[in-house]
């Protein structure tokens, strides 16, 4: 049976000041984990995979997006607190498996880190940010011959920012257009080409073509210094503002949306509402 790191669970112990801490509190995080995993533990935890917390993996990342979009401090400690409960947990099933443990994890992206940065922690140079990104991307193409230089994006990214780290990465090796100009005219060459296919009715191409489209508007989205992911989630927040306002109008003055076979609302009253919603700048 495992050895367990000590731990009391009815004696929480305090958290050391700012301006000391080290991390030496993560021990206690991962005598939890391995209590939680023991065979006298908790029934859900032992019946977890890394592939059946992948959603969790995924879900407390997103969470701390939204704790750093909100400037919440107070809620961006408590989700880097759950995502990295994720962190252990999966490290802690992969120890049990005999593959790794928490200390590989750590032992590894601290070597990475000293290795990629030789202008902190060795003899090498770098005069600004951008210099320090392209040294990193060719230590990084050193350190993994044979993957390709788009090897390292993951496939389960969300779409638009693949997209764009995608292009952050070929245009680190100079294939990418010289200024916006080029991308922007990109973007009307797509779009002529979606034009086309629409009214070929080849849903096929359809779909190839929009896809065309939408990886040029983030191409350009990153040459005008605009994350793309944001910049749609912004308009998506816009969007549902100005739609609730269009709800609130439609029960106030029609009683609600009624039976759809009995017709719906013309368009034209609900623009009109959307209307006001975008006049009184619908921030609710």
């Amino acid at each position: 049976m495992d050895t367990l790191p000590r731990f009391d669970e009815d004696a929480p112990r305090p958290v050391p000041a700012l301006a000391v801490q080290d991390g030496s509190t993560l021990a206690r995080l991962v005598g939890v984990m391995r209590r939680l995993l023991a065979d006298d533990g908790c029934p859900w935890d032992r019946e977890q995979s890394p592939e059946t917390l992948r959603k969790y993996v995924m879900e407390e990342a997103c969470e701390v997006l939204d704790a750093i979009d909100a400037k919440d401090r107070h809620a961006l400690r408590e989700e880097l607190g759950d995502l990295l409960l994720q962190i252990v947990f999966q490290a802690e099933l992969a120890r049990r498996e005999g593959a790794f443990a928490i200390d590989d994890v750590v032992a590894g992206i601290v070597d990475k880190l000293v290795h990629r940065h030789p202008h902190v922690f060795g003899d090498a140079t770098a005069e600004d940010a951008e210099e320090v990104l392209r040294n990193w991307e060719k230590i990084k193409a050193a350190e993994k011959k044979g993957r390709g230089i788009l090897g390292g994006v993951p496939r389960s990214m969300p779409a638009l920012v693949r997209a764009q780290r995608i292009g952050e990465k070929v245009a680190r090796v100079g294939f990418d257009w010289p200024d916006a100009a080029g991308s922007r005219a990109k973007v009307a060459e797509e779009l002529h080409e979606l034009d086309r296919a629409i009214a070929s009715e080849d849903a096929a191409a359809v779909e190839e073509e929009l896809g065309d489209v939408l990886f040029a508007l983030v191409n350009l989205a990153r040459h005008v210094r605009v994350d793309a992911e944001s910049s749609l989630r912004g308009t998506i927040d816009k969007f549902t503002r100005r739609f609730a306002h269009v709800e609130r109008r439609v029960a106030e003055l029609h009683g609600g949306w009624g039976d759809p076979e009995d017709g719906a609302l013309p368009l034209e009253t609900l623009d009109r509402y959307w209307e006001e919603a975008k006049e009184m700048r619908v921030t609710r």
